[in-house]
């Protein structure tokens, strides 16, 4: 069975039923742009009032609450990047104090590209379809497959794993070389697990001989999972950003990558091994 973490009926506050919602699947119900203050019935115990201010105030993109009762059962948040000691830092820290505290995960998805009010909801339907697939699956058969590995027809009419969120993406990516607006097809990618910390994907495609555009994302994901590793979601969401700015050539020229400096970065990530959980499995990415 896959959990989404306790929810803590004495402390969250049921969405009024009256209420319309934005999503409705496999028994839950979705509601846009709320705050965290909302969803809790009082100050919870061992936190501040000033951080109860602050976190209280954090804007939810999405709130996914059971379909029967109506209580919270998780919070979706995308958000800009922002650099370590920054005040959105110290926001995201409280707030991350409060949800765990109240019983509350909080997907907490960190991209310089996503953020749309369709791709919150897509993501949002995607975990409850993986969680609800990984219910209905015994972990313990040696056959079973996973959410991610289910393969299927794409939308090239080709077969692949059809619960890529990058498999669009990575279908655009060839039809752009075809068409020669891409000097390679292949959207590349790795992921890390930093330990007691995010999941962190990257995505990249040479758009320019030697020059490629990269997209980073980070996911945040405690109390939660939905049987499709966490890492492996955040390399899927990067390549899902890729496809977003693919569709707009002109506009990322500025943004390109040289390649060499992208293999820089990757070996940088690969010397802090040390501070992930399960290791760096892309040391081919460092070699010349």
């Amino acid at each position: 069975m896959t959990s989404t973490g306790s929810v803590t009926a004495s402390w969250l506050r049921p969405i009024p039923s009256g209420t319309t919602p934005c999503l409705t699947r496999c028994g839950h119900v979705g509601y846009a742009g709320r705050r965290l203050g909302e969803l809790v019935q009082g100050r919870p115990p061992g936190v501040t009032g000033n951080q109860w201010s602050t976190a209280g105030r954090a804007p939810l993109d999405l709130v996914v609450s059971a379909a029967d009762t109506g209580l919270p059962r998780f919070a979706v948040r995308f958000t800009a990047p922002a650099s370590d000691g920054s005040p959105a830092r110290r926001e995201e820290r409280l707030t991350d104090a409060v949800s765990a505290a109240v019983g509350l995960p909080l997907l907490r998805i960190e991209s310089p590209t996503l953020g749309g009010a369709d791709q919150v909801r897509r993501f949002a339907e995607y975990v409850l379809d993986a969680r609800a697939y990984a219910e209905g699956t015994d972990p313990d058969a040696g056959d079973a497959i996973g959410f991610r590995d289910i393969v299927g027809r794409l939308p090239d009419g080709r077969r692949g794993p059809v619960n890529d969120l990058g498999a669009l993406a990575r279908v655009e990516a060839v039809e752009a070389y075809v068409a020669g607006r891409l000097a390679d097809p292949i959207v590349r990618g790795l992921h890390v697990r930093w330990t007691d910390g995010p999941a962190e994907g990257w995505g990249w495609v040479e758009v320019r001989p030697g020059r490629c555009l990269l997209e980073r994302v980070r996911l945040t994901s405690r109390g939660f999972s939905c049987g499709v590793d966490p890492g492996r979601l955040a390399e899927d969401l990067a390549a899902l950003a890729l496809g977003e700015r693919l569709r707009d050539l002109d506009a990322v020229a500025s943004s390109l990558v040289d390649r060499e400096e992208l293999r820089r970065r990757v070996r940088a990530l690969a010397a802090r091994r040390d501070s992930f959980d399960g290791g760096f499995a892309f040391d081919h990415l460092c070699a010349d």
